[in-house]
């Protein structure tokens, strides 16, 4: 469709070409349509992949980028995912110029071998001049690289030219301000202009150039790309005059000579050309980008000669290109072939939409064929600013005056709602509001702030719309509703340039939004912004240690941007938009007792960006919020707090996500919450809602057992350990593995039953979670060890007892401290959770115990089914060896019980009931499973290693036979109670003839079993209390078997 009526030979070529190619494109499946405006060719083209806008407009990439964003569409990418290079449709429409991609990645800086020379301090000998012949210059551009060196005040010569008749003809100078700022001033014909403010005095390489020409007398100052400062009647009256001496680093009082060390320069220099024109904006870009501009170029730094002082030093350094130096992604239509150029070149680019947008974007054109509101604007403004069609409609440029005009406009038609806000409106409105925040504008700073205070009150006014129909529509096209935000941070950094020492801060509010702009203060303990819209104090702080990190970089001017949006009024926004997709679902379900529902958002977004220049510095914050409780006395649903930053880079479909990675809750109470993040960026609270899947009594009946078991536990786990070490148990590698494992686990179960009342205090929460994962990791690693001495009696090990015990040690109580440091160490800010004092099982601390747990837990099982065939093994030859007849009922129930006595003996020992945990979030019934078997742990253990263990009984006998043989002291004969026989035998009730080393025992003196204690790691203890006294070929006594 032809919109004007140009009928160039360019554009009837291409309508007649289309024309020409329909029936061809209609029998493929693609459809097409065409606009022609006044600067700019645009043609789209449906496919199966998506729509494709061309737009013959040359830019360079940055700017191709934001055109497509600005139109709801982004720069075509290369054939990755849905974004398919169309190119035999680019072919067909004869596209000749190459086209830019979009970048998957930011390119590789350019690197560049430069020399460069470095004048360490202020001499009157070291200089360098440009050996040219230089004629007549009415105009003139000199460029270089600097890094700067202060000194004690006196202004420095980058470079002097004089002629024999006058010595100050053409000279640049610097100075440092008391702010730690470089200014620069140029002299021509010895008049000198003010020193206007250039870089900040960081010990970092600045590009700078400087312009002069005789018409008018215009002088210009660049620094990094960016103009400085510029103005008029500076020696207008002559050319520069031919025959001169360009010197570096030294001011002339002389032809070609004369130097003073008060004014020489001090720092490096490199990268210095010469042009006898002005090179406007966008050559100075090229220039700093490290791309030499051969046309009227006088002097090259690399390609002619300098001659340099002897006691200059001269070196070759690898120079950092800045700027926009990086390689490009491009299309070359009429070869189908990729390739990079200057990411400064303009070219001709395409803009690709979903199929999802584009239809959008169609429906609501067709929904609003007269948009009343953007017409009504347009004729306030008296120009077309609002487009009326976002498909076929430019991007109109605009000065400062006229946005102001606009923007006052559009707030006073929305206040008073004379017109409704269609979608198309609303499109039209954000599609302005992000031309007008990357409106570069250079002076007149009151200007600048008026439109930033207009801007801020129509993007407040926009997020009042409480339509939830109309932000349904707007959404999917916008992006969501996080583009505002992105939208007014952009324009609140523009005004960071209007920071001063007279002028230290800039505030300007609205009901749902504010914006604060102010210097930093380095001085300061902390840096504090506090919301003055809000009624609870919404605040974000930066702390001390960060600002003294930031004067360690070496910054001196640094500037805080802040933005806080209303939850009342920014909530409507999301509506449907869903961006919550980041929650784990299973990781609210690890106790059974809830299942994740949702997530939404319950407070307002707040932000803080710390900017030294153009630069972001990230810091870590703490924000303090309000926040909505949705479910008031709700018994069926509960909600979550949760810390949060919206990610950009998540779902760029739909412009980022909410993420909580480096973020942490510090307090919380019923109606705010404190936050720590690590990084800067656009911060929330949001509230996870689950639903909950016990009843408040199922609940308090776990706590309960969990804390009566653990509390019996405790108490037999003691007293099996007094017992260990008061009653004289033969020591042996057993007994040790016995002790650590028993002490461990009775650490863990003390702190935990009062680790409630350590939550309140952070300093001390955080002691007892490491504590506790500390003696649970123990715990689990001496079950590691009772499985691996089980194993040593399975398989032959040739390792020492001693060797062994080292071993065990280091693997006990070595492993878990490595694991406890390591993990403080690199995650201190998120160790505990959020509500109690233990690992935060949001994050992936948790694995630091869970690994562990799950590869202890898989050796041990395998031990366990090792044990078990052994046992089935021996138990099938003893039958067939003791009883042949036997009949195979009573075979196979030997063997069952063969197989279940190691499983009831170890299976708790080994810590394999643990293994229930990963049923507790099917049902409350495996819950109540789990306590059971876990909290009451330690009662078991005391049973087994205590009650029912000969080793104790014996010794308990013997200290009891050694206090009645004392009693008869006073007699003339006492009795030798070591002869009783009682005190040989190592089971309870009768002797047992099974095993041939009962009979060993009965004959060998007990002195020597109480004195070393060898004969009981020799020889096995029966649990006959337990066990019935069959023939078993093999009989578990304290983990360990006669036959191994």
């Amino acid at each position: 469709m032809v919109k004007n009526g140009e009928c160039t030979k360019k554009h009837l070529f291409h309508i007649l070409l289309v024309c020409g190619l329909s029936s061809s494109w209609t029998a493929l499946g693609y459809n097409h349509s065409q606009s022609i405006g006044s600067d700019t060719h645009v043609a789209f083209i449906e496919t199966y992949q998506g729509v494709y806008e061309y737009i013959n407009k040359p830019l360079d990439q940055g700017d191709a980028e934001k055109y497509c964003e600005h139109k709801f569409a982004s720069l075509l990418s290369e054939s990755e995912g849905s974004h398919k290079l169309p190119k035999k449709m680019l072919l067909s429409y004869q596209w000749q110029h190459p086209t830019w991609l979009k970048r998957k990645n930011p390119s590789e800086e350019r690197i560049m071998p430069l020399r460069a020379l470095l004048f360490k301090s202020k001499t009157d000998t070291k200089y360098a001049r440009l050996l040219v012949e230089f004629q007549p210059l009415a105009e003139v551009t000199v460029c270089a690289y600097v890094q700067w060196k202060s000194t004690n005040g006196d202004f420095q010569t980058i470079f002097s030219y004089a002629v024999p008749d006058f010595f100050n003809e053409f000279q640049l100078r610097g100075i440092t301000d008391k702010d730690g700022f470089i200014r620069f001033a140029i002299i021509v014909h010895g008049q000198h202009t003010p020193y206007s403010v250039m870089f900040e005095e960081d010990g970092r390489w600045h590009h700078f150039c400087v312009t002069w020409l005789k018409l008018n007398g215009t002088w210009t100052l660049y620094a990094d790309g960016k103009q400085k400062a510029t103005s008029t009647k500076l020696s207008a009256s002559q050319d520069i005059i031919k025959g001169g001496r360009f010197i570096v680093g030294q001011d002339q009082d002389s032809f070609g000579g004369t130097f003073k060390k008060k004014e020489s320069f001090s720092g490096n220099i490199t990268g210095l050309n010469m042009w006898s024109k002005v090179l406007n904006n966008d050559e100075i870009e090229q220039v700093r980008s490290c791309r030499l501009l051969e046309k009227d170029l006088i002097f090259s730094w690399n390609k002619q000669q300098l001659e340099i002082e002897p006691t200059l030093q001269e070196t070759e350094i690898p120079f950092v290109c800045p700027g926009n130096s990086k390689e490009c992604r491009i299309l070359h239509t009429n070869e189908e072939r990729l390739d990079y150029a200057p990411c400064v070149t303009k070219l001709p680019f395409v803009c690709y939409y979903t199929h999802d947008v584009y239809q959008r974007l169609q429906n609501i054109k067709r929904q609003n064929e007269e948009p009343t509101f953007s017409k009504s604007v347009n004729v306030i403004v008296n120009r077309t600013l609002i487009p009326e069609n976002f498909l076929t409609g430019e991007i109109h440029q605009f000065n400062v005056s006229e946005a102001a005009v606009c923007l006052q406009a559009i707030q006073r038609l929305m206040e008073t709602k004379v017109s409704t806000v269609e979608p198309s409106d609303l499109l039209g409105i954000i599609q302005f509001l992000k031309n007008v925040a990357y409106l570069e504008i250079q002076s007149d700073p009151k200007a600048l702030e008026d439109l930033s205070h207009h801007f801020v009150q129509v993007a407040g006014t926009i997020i009042e719309q409480y339509d939830v129909d109309l932000w349904s529509e707007v959404n999917p096209i916008i992006k969501g509703p996080m583009t505002l935000v992105h939208t007014v941070e952009k324009m609140a950094s523009n005004l960071v340039q209007l920071l001063s020492d007279e002028k230290k801060e800039i505030a300007i509010h609205h009901r749902s939004i504010e914006v604060g702009i102010r210097q930093v203060d380095l001085n300061a303990d902390s840096l504090v912004y506090t919301v003055q819209s809000n009624e609870k104090v919404d605040q974000i702080e930066v702390s001390n240690e960060e600002i003294k990190r930031i004067i360690e970089d070496g910054h001196k001017k640094v500037a805080l941007v802040n933005t806080w949006f209303d939850f009342e009024a920014f909530q409507q926004l999301f509506g449907n938009y869903n961006t919550f997709d980041f929650i784990p679902k299973d990781s609210a379900t690890s106790d059974g007792g809830h299942r994740y529902i949702d997530t939404s958002l319950g407070s307002a977004v707040i932000s803080s960006t710390l900017l030294v220049g153009d630069q972001e510095v990230s810091t870590s914050v703490q924000y303090n919020l309000s926040h909505q409780n949705k479910l008031l006395n709700s018994s069926e649903k509960l909600e979550r707090a949760v810390c949060a930053f919206w990610n950009f880079s998540l779902s760029l479909e739909k412009g980022g996500s909410w993420s909580s990675s480096g973020c942490s809750v510090k307090k919380k109470f019923p109606e705010t919450i404190t936050c720590f993040c690590n990084h800067t960026t656009n911060f929330a609270v949001l509230l996870q809602i689950y639903e909950v899947q016990r009843s408040s009594e199922e609940e308090w009946t776990l706590r309960t057992l969990t804390f009566i078991g653990c509390g019996v536990s405790l108490s037999a786990l003691l007293v099996t350990l007094v017992l260990f070490l008061a009653v004289g148990v033969p020591k042996s590698e057993r007994t040790t593995v016995h002790k650590n494992l028993i002490f461990a686990l009775a650490a863990a179960e003390a702190l935990l039953m009062f680790s409630e009342l350590a939550k309140t205090n952070e300093v001390v929460c955080i002691t007892v979670t490491a504590c506790l994962h500390l003696f649970f990791m123990a715990a689990f690693a001496w079950m590691l060890v009772e499985g691996l001495l089980l194993w040593s009696k399975v398989v032959a090990v040739n390792m020492s007892e001693d060797r062994r015990m080292g071993f065990y040690y280091i693997t006990g109580w070595g492993l878990p401290i490595i694991i406890v440091s390591v993990t403080l160490a690199t995650s201190f800010k998120k160790y505990v959770a959020d509500t109690h004092c233990w690992l935060n099982v949001q994050t992936d601390i948790i694995w630091a115990f869970v690994g562990p747990v799950l590869f202890i837990l898989t050796v041990n099982t395998f031990v366990l089914f090792r044990v078990i065939m052994v046992t089935i093994s021996s138990a099938r030859r003893r039958s067939k060896m003791l009883t042949p007849n036997c009949s195979m009922e009573k075979q196979i129930g030997i063997q069952v019980w063969a197989t279940a006595k190691p499983i009831l003996v170890l299976l708790p020992v080994l810590g394999l009931t643990w293994l229930c945990g990963v049923l507790v979030h099917l049902n409350v019934v495996w819950a109540y499973v789990f306590i059971a078997l876990n909290s009451f742990q330690g009662l078991y253990i005391f049973l087994v290693y205590a009650i029912y263990n000969s080793e104790v009984r014996n010794a308990i006998q013997r200290m009891k036979e050694k206090k009645k043989a004392l009693s008869f002291t006073n007699c003339s004969h006492p009795t030798n109670y070591l002869s009783s026989p009682r005190s040989t035998l190592w089971d309870t009730g009768k002797a047992s003839t099974a095993s041939p080393s009962s009979n060993i025992s009965e004959h060998l003196p007990v002195k020597n079993i109480a004195g070393k204690g060898n004969i009981v790691v020799k020889h096995p203890v029966n649990i006959s209390s337990i066990m019935p006294s069959d023939k078993t070929a093999v009989e578990l006594t304290a983990f360990k078997t006669s036959v191994f």
